[in-house]
């Protein structure tokens, strides 16, 4: 079934090179591109092809902005999905796109493999939305010959099917932990604590996007990032690197006039998890994310990796270890492990 995307973007350049780019999945009808230039005709777009299933928008843009067309989207359908594409790419603008109900951002200048990969993600997601929606609607019919309870257990039946659905992957997580700022948040005030976690975010989401990496979720003081397709390991020890090296640049002066010097800790595990919406069908809150025992033990070789470590299991090292510096630390005991695993850190 072709896909209809709205490409909503003020350079003229643009739509040559998405047909120049897609030009197979558009000539074997896999895609079908629209193209408006600002948020305004966006919304025209919209209104004379409602089976749009996902618009990419840039930010910036005359008459209407690409944040305040998210939300114009938001109210017009919960179904449609936006990934933003803009050259602004700081924390600040990733958070007010994500707040109003961004699917993904990427960076300009675009790379069109991370492009493809991030359409095809947010096509699967809404084609599994369509199907819930299709179900509820279906079921409705029966309200007049089931008990309600049995309704109400064939729809929730319904939604946890489609919404719950589940692949395998190869690929890379990575989690990076602000070392020691827990205690700068108790003692410093909430503007400071925000603008300096803000500052760092920043410097993570901006090396993991440039490595292709995906940001899975921000967690207190830290961040899950992903990474798959080729060399998805190397790329996320690449990014792992710069965001070791540039934070540990950064001198902070706290209100009591002492000095913070950052340092992150990181973990970094490779393997074959499962990719799926994971949440409660209850609430009908779900995120599309990975689990599975390569995520646990990236998390907890970050939780061993003291300040400015980057540390990689053995099997990851086996793969790196004639491209990366690489020291070992020693065998540790990793929770639900029976035996001591070898570990190693990444040097550069």
């Amino acid at each position: 079934m072709r896909s209809k995307i709205l490409v909503v973007d003020d350079e003229a350049d643009l739509q040559l090179l998405i047909k120049q780019k897609f030009r197979r999945q558009i000539r074997e009808q896999e895609y079908e591109f629209l193209f408006a230039e600002n948020g305004v005709k966006a919304l025209e777009v919209i209104d004379q092809h409602p089976d749009v299933d996902m618009v990419l928008s840039d930010i910036n843009m005359p008459e209407m902005d690409g944040l305040t067309l998210l939300v114009r989207i938001g109210e017009l359908s919960p179904i449609l999905k936006s990934v933003i594409v803009s050259a602004y790419g700081d924390m600040d603008n990733i958070r007010s796109a994500m707040n109003r109900g961004a699917y993904d951002f990427l960076t300009k200048p675009i790379d069109f493999k991370d492009l493809e990969v991030t359409m095809e993600k947010t096509l699967h997601y809404v084609a599994q939305l369509k199907e819930t929606v299709k179900a509820v609607r279906e079921n409705d019919i029966l309200r007049m010959y089931v008990d309600s309870s049995v309704l109400q257990f064939m729809t929730q039946e319904a939604f946890e099917q489609s919404l719950m659905t589940s692949e395998n992957i190869e690929g890379t997580v990575v989690f990076m932990d602000m070392c020691g700022f827990t205690s700068i948040s108790e003692k410093e005030p909430a503007e400071v604590v925000v603008e300096l976690i803000n500052k760092y975010f920043d410097v993570m989401v901006k090396e993991i996007i440039a490595q292709g990496g995906l940001v899975d979720k921000f967690m207190g003081d830290a961040v899950m990032a992903v990474f798959r397709g080729e060399y998805h390991l190397d790329r996320a020890i690449e990014s792992s690197l710069a965001v070791r090296n540039h934070i540990a640049g950064f001198t902070e002066k706290l209100s009591d006039q002492t000095g913070y010097h950052p340092n992150v800790s990181i973990g970094i595990n490779s393997g074959e998890m499962v990719s799926g919406n994971i949440g409660s069908a209850a609430l009908k809150r779900l995120d599309y994310t990975v689990i599975g025992d390569v995520v646990n033990v990236a998390q907890r070789l970050q939780a061993i990796a003291k300040p400015g470590q980057v540390v990689v299991s053995e099997s990851s090292y086996q793969q790196i270890k004639e491209a990366f510096k690489c020291n070992p630390v020693g065998e540790v005991n990793l929770k639900n492990k029976s035996a001591a695993v070898m570990i190693y850190e990444v040097l550069e």
